[in-house]
């Protein structure tokens, strides 16, 4: 606790003991921060149910590269744009949809490879994953 004392010509010092004000400001600080809600950031999605028997028709799978210099390949072939957007209009005609695996290159440019997502979905291919990704550990 403060002690106040006398001064040299005799005078008592007369200051305040702010000792309890801050103890009783940490106490209200702790109880507030106990009783906010704690905010979960989940993020809520409609899972579809599971399918209770395996497909039988197993689809085809598509190896789509993405170069550092944005080249794309199809299964190892060099192509370009507009051979791409056919390719991705045929994958979305079949039933089942082939499974494309995306394995974009460690230097490829987020735009090369935004643009092939998009062409892919504007052209109705919905089965894209990404592959190789231990990549980028």
């Amino acid at each position: 606790m403060a002690m106040s004392s006398g001064t040299a010509e005799g005078e008592v010092m007369v200051e305040m003991n702010t000792t309890p004000l801050i103890d009783v400001m940490l106490v209200l600080l702790v109880l507030l921060i106990v009783t906010l809600p704690i905010q979960t950031h989940a993020v809520k999605l409609d899972m579809p149910a599971p399918n209770s028997t395996p497909p039988t028709v197993i689809p085809e799978s598509v190896e789509l590269g993405v170069d550092f210099d944005g080249t794309v390949t199809w299964n190892g072939a060099a192509i370009d744009r507009a051979t791409m957007d056919s390719y991705f209009a045929d994958a979305a005609k079949k039933d089942p949809q082939p499974e494309i695996h995306v394995n974009p290159n460690r230097l490829a440019k987020y735009d090369a490879v935004a643009r092939v997502l998009a062409d892919a979905q504007r052209l109705g291919a919905t089965h894209i994953g990404f592959s190789g990704i231990d990549q980028y550990n």
